[in-house]
């Protein structure tokens, strides 16, 4: 997502059904076309990225809000292809994934499933490095900056609108296919809008237009659900009424919302940010000069 929105400047609030996207493609090649693991994780990449160009096609005439109502609006499209094409989706059940094997090796033991989780984030996040310093990553930030300036230099914005478009829905179509081999089990629920919103509070928190940014954002957002997540918890088993406990239960929402002004008034770079000058000032210490 901070491939489309922190380096191209295109707003989406569709990640969250693209994520559904590449968890549906894997779950659906694994259990009916027997696609074995590690070729259903990239061919969801795959597909996903073609259903991401094609709700990228509006950023060709729209801009700002009218991008991201149309976003919203694919958002809303794949929640319910999800829940009403029952024959391929299976429906408000969903579908039992089969167990990931990779090599011969089975990935059902949760750290065994880390590690190939870990070695996939490297790969992709080595990837998005080494893109941000070719001419692609290069016209990514010129859109972002001043579009018709960068029209202006030759770049053709459509085309690499619907790149940033196609690789950002890859990235999140790869996701989606680990989480389904992970869980074993998908339905549609988890794939709604509030996942959207999630992924953009871990990058706007994180930092927009940062590599880093999206690690930190991501790591803090998924703290901070399993701090209120056990919050709640502890409230109701030291005698709080239940009545309270569910009052608290959708703070989460009202935390989010205000981490994300907080950050945006008061460090509107986000965390890669404050790393960046934790780091300078341990290079620093303990001489300033």
């Amino acid at each position: 997502l901070n491939i489309l929105i922190g380096y191209t400047g295109q707003i989406s609030l569709g990640h969250g059904a693209f994520f559904g996207v590449g968890a549906y493609a894997a779950a659906i090649l694994a259990t009916k076309a027997g696609f074995p693991f590690w070729l259903s994780v990239i061919a969801a990449g795959v597909f996903t990225a073609a259903v991401g160009v094609v709700f990228g096609l509006p950023s060709s005439r729209l801009k700002h809000l009218y991008l991201l109502i149309a976003t919203l609006a694919g958002q809303f499209i794949i929640e319910y292809v999800f829940v009403t094409w029952a024959s391929l989706t299976g429906g408000a059940e969903g579908i039992i994934v089969s167990e990931a094997k990779l090599f011969g090796l089975n990935l059902r033991n949760d750290r065994t499933f880390f590690f190939v989780i870990y070695v996939c984030l490297v790969v992709l996040m080595w990837t998005m490095v080494n893109l941000k310093r070719t001419r692609y990553g290069r016209a990514f930030i010129a859109i972002r900056d001043n579009d018709r300036a960068a029209e202006g230099m030759g770049i053709p914005i459509f085309l690499y609108k619907l790149l940033s478009f196609s690789i950002s829905s890859f990235y999140a179509g790869v996701a989606g296919a680990l989480f389904a081999y992970y869980m074993m089990s998908i339905t549609p629920e988890p794939f709604n809008l509030w996942l959207s919103i999630e992924f953009i509070a871990m990058i706007i928190i994180g930092g927009l237009g940062s590599i880093p940014g999206s690690i930190f954002g991501t790591v803090f957002i998924v703290s901070l659900n399993e701090v209120l997540s056990h919050l709640t918890e502890y409230l109701m088993n030291v005698g709080v009424s239940t009545g309270v406990a569910i009052t608290l239960a959708p703070l989460r929402e009202f935390i989010f919302g205000l981490a994300i002004v907080l950050f945006i008034i008061f460090e509107p770079k986000g965390l890669a940010e404050v790393w960046r000058v934790i780091r300078s000032n341990f290079r620093l210490w303990p001489f300033s000069y």
